[in-house]
């Protein structure tokens, strides 16, 4: 699933049967030299997701480890860049962020590595959070922001989003049918639930609702976070930490937690890397409590660890997804629907803009 990175993802039939030699060559400018014995080049999500790693992960493990943490910092979906590794079985990044939809792809048809559950702080993880290929270290979530300057109630949830009437206002929602299929039926009195399988037809027909009253289609995390900042829009649909970033700098805005849908990023490691028992010991680092509560000082993502919050303070915890205190209500994405229906509801989502 099309996650905290700024480019949509590819559908499976691109993903594992094509464009291999182009995704490649792209990662390589990145590092200079040859890769150290002592050295492990890990990609992330690029932008806040890269300082937190080095305060959160990265520094304390060098410490401890001896071990040099190279990143490269990935703003594109990683999947073709993965599998064109594995198929050349020359390795550019050692250990790799990904969703949960990414690793839903890659590691039944064989590019990643299985991973060990091993030791306290790994067994602490949260159920959705651990597969054979995959620990999550993160939760991020889509959820609806307002402006309270210039939205003058309090909004409380997506029907509110589609009532242009009682909450007036210019609006931006992500162009792309993940989250906006989901937000139009949970507008439209569908249980959280009963979400999956989604009644496309449904969906569709409760986005035509709204727009026309919908300014802006933003198509990236960075570019939702400006408009909010700007006060160039008033109510917008975007992932929480675009959403804090822009209160973070000072704008006047909520998040609403109620009905957020949210997904899971973490480590996975590509299939054959020479280097994966030493990518283990970086993946079983970060699965440490303090050390997440570290993380989420730095971006507004909520740790997969639920002891973090142990270490965590109240006034950082009001910003996370994680929260126990609304946690409960938020939504999780169902990626098993969206695997093998993505592509063709992008077209079609495609479509319905241009019509």
């Amino acid at each position: 699933m099309s996650g905290p990175s700024d480019t949509p993802s590819p559908s499976r039939r691109t993903v594992l049967a094509g464009a291999a030699a182009t995704a490649f060559v792209a990662p390589t400018f990145y590092i200079n030299g040859a890769r150290a014995a002592g050295q492990l080049v890990v990609r992330d999500p690029a932008g806040p997701w890269t300082k937190a790693g080095q305060e959160g992960f990265y520094k304390s493990f060098t410490k401890e480890t001896g071990i040099e943490i190279v990143q490269v910092a990935g703003a594109h979906e990683p999947i073709a860049y993965i599998k064109a590794m594995v198929d050349a079985k020359s390795y550019t990044w050692d250990v790799a962020i990904v969703t949960v939809q990414n690793q839903d792809l890659l590691g039944p048809a064989g590019y990643l590595e299985e991973l060990q559950f091993r030791g306290a702080d790994m067994s602490e993880i949260m159920d959705k959070a651990r597969s054979k290929w995959f620990m999550g270290t993160d939760v991020y979530s889509t959820a609806l922001a307002y402006r309270t300057d210039t939205v003058k109630k309090p909004m409380e949830s997506w029907a509110d989003m589609f009532n242009v009437g009682a909450f007036p206002g210019r609006r931006c929602m992500r162009k792309h049918p993940i989250d906006s299929l989901e937000q139009a039926l949970l507008a439209d009195g569908v249980p959280g639930d009963k979400l999956y399988p989604l009644d496309v037809e449904r969906a569709f027909k409760k986005l035509d609702t709204i727009k026309k009253h919908v300014q802006v289609w933003w198509t990236g995390g960075a570019q939702a976070s400006q408009l909010l900042k700007t006060g160039e829009i008033d109510i917008l649909a975007t992932w929480n930490g675009r959403s804090q970033a822009a209160i973070d700098d000072g704008a006047p805005a909520r998040i609403v937690w109620n009905q957020a849908l949210y997904n899971i990023e973490g480590w996975g490691i590509p299939k054959g890397n020479p280097k994966a028992e030493m990518g283990m010991k970086l993946i079983q680092w970060c699965a440490n409590a303090e050390r997440q509560a570290e993380f989420a000082k730095h971006i507004a993502y909520g740790p997969t660890n639920p002891n973090a919050y142990k270490s965590i303070s109240k006034e950082r915890a009001a910003v996370l997804p994680t929260n126990p205190a609304w946690f409960g209500s938020m939504i999780y994405q169902d990626n098993t629907f969206w695997g093998p229906n993505q592509e063709k509801l992008i077209e079609r989502f495609n479509a319905w803009l241009l019509a």
